[in-house]
């Protein structure tokens, strides 16, 4: 049966030795209502299955109906999956954004990847960044009832008229009047500005900045981030790429706001993406400056933190010998510079050869110099001809999350096989990084 044409919602699979199993619910079996509560979506099902005492109404394949009691730990997860994640139709975007990252992608991809989700719950669940243009009144009381939060909003500009252009949505224009609304109720918020050269920078930086800063501490944080811009943009609005001047005025405007922010707040508020820093050829700012990293999954903060947990691990790792004498690092062109000289720390105390192979991006385009955005044949290529030592290195937000594939659906196994050598995935952390170069399990 389809989605609409049942009542509930279908069971997937069933964990061994779990509540679930111990209560026979089965494969295939429809959840109706928890203590006679219908079920609308994921949200629903956690609030409701967090209470100690339950009375799941399931329908069984044979059509049969069963009441079961069960007694459990607050908290205690049954032990169900379910036919759809949100047990809902997931929201998706009605943006057609100027700046839109999908837009610029190759033909010929797998589905899932051309996807533009929207959806307000996957922002609390998943801190997936939503533009609110897709929200009803109801979505927006609900969040207020249930105390929803934080939420991670696409703000841009809070400029109507720029809003509704750059999202290519004439309801774009009232997201401050959302914003509004939810902080009043007190929801926390943080808050992203993808920033287009000549578009909703400069000035219009200010205003939106102006617009938010008073929101301050429900609105939490806001990271300003560099639009990514592919070869595949035919037929799309021109956009100029940010250079090293541009950057530069960039994080102008934003330490100018910090200073503020810090001497009325104690707070930077406003972060720059590392990418802004690496282009304008600037340094990071310190650590503390970055408060509690809220912003790191943006790209925010993330070469700081990394480069303050290697400084800690060399020190942990005084005396520790090698396990080989050379190994190859991959990394994206935009943190090569950063790697090549971490590889040179490591050269000088441990005597190994360290070698760094950064990866041009043909696959998007050259303009393209994110690791995560690096895929499995642009690698292959690289490593032909290469003295790749006792092994491979790569940083592992290059790989689809939970699955050794990259973005072009070459698996890591495959590209081991093609070069005779092991690859390792390594986690985007300094002593995670010290100690798989060094060979240490």
């Amino acid at each position: 049966m389809k989605k609409k044409d049942i009542e509930g919602h279908r069971i997937l699979g069933v964990e061994a030795k779990s509540i679930a199993q111990e209560a026979e619910i089965e494969q295939g079996d429809i959840l109706l209502s928890i203590n006679n509560e219908k079920i609308h979506d994921i949200l629903d099902f956690m609030e409701l299955t967090a209470e100690e005492e339950l009375i799941l109404l399931i329908q069984k394949q044979s059509g049969e109906k069963w009441e079961i009691e069960i007694e459990k730990e607050a908290g205690e997860d049954l032990g169900i999956t379910f036919e759809y994640d949100l047990l809902d139709k997931d929201k998706s975007c009605e943006n057609k954004c100027i700046f839109c990252f999908i837009d610029q992608m190759p033909e010929n991809m797998r589905n899932s990847l051309y996807y533009k989700d929207d959806d307000w719950r996957l922002s609390f669940l998943m801190g997936n960044y939503i533009t609110m243009t897709n929200m009803t009144q109801q979505d927006i009381e609900r969040i207020i009832e249930k105390k929803i939060g934080p939420l991670y909003i696409s703000v841009h500009t809070t400029n109507p008229e720029l809003r509704c252009r750059m999202l290519g949505n004439r309801f774009a224009g009232d997201v401050l009047e959302y914003i509004n609304r939810l902080v009043e109720a007190g929801i926390k918020l943080h808050c992203q500005i993808v920033l287009c050269h000549g578009w909703n920078d400069g000035k219009e930086l200010d205003r939106t900045l102006e617009d938010l800063w008073p929101l301050h501490p429900s609105v939490i944080s806001t990271a300003v981030v560099p639009v990514g811009l592919t070869a595949y943009r035919d037929n799309l609005q021109p956009i100029l790429p940010y250079n090293k001047k541009s950057s530069g005025q960039v994080l102008d405007t934003v330490e100018a706001w910090q200073n503020k922010c810090r001497a009325e707040s104690g707070t930077s508020f406003i972060y720059a993406s590392d990418e802004f820093y690496i282009v304008a050829a600037r340094d990071f700012p310190s650590y503390d400056r970055y408060d509690d990293f809220s912003q790191i999954e943006n790209g925010v903060g993330l070469t700081v933190q990394f480069l303050k947990e290697f400084e800690q691990a060399m020190t942990m790792r005084l005396g520790t010998e090698p396990a080989h004498n050379r190994i190859s690092i991959i990394t994206g062109m935009g943190a090569s510079d950063i790697i090549q000289n971490l590889a040179g720390r490591i050269e000088e105390k441990y005597h190994i050869e360290v070698n760094v192979i950064p990866i041009v991006n043909r696959f998007f385009g050259e303009s393209v110099t994110v690791a995560g955005l690096i895929t499995g044949n642009d690698i292959i290529g690289a490593l032909r001809g290469e003295s790749l030592g006792a092994g491979v290195l790569i940083p592992q937000v290059m790989l689809r999350r939970g699955e050794d594939v990259f973005l072009d659906d070459v698996s890591l196994e495959s590209i081991s096989q093609e070069a005779g050598i092991d690859i390792k995935a390594v986690n985007v952390n300094g002593q995670a990084f010290l100690d798989a170069v060094l060979g240490i399990a």
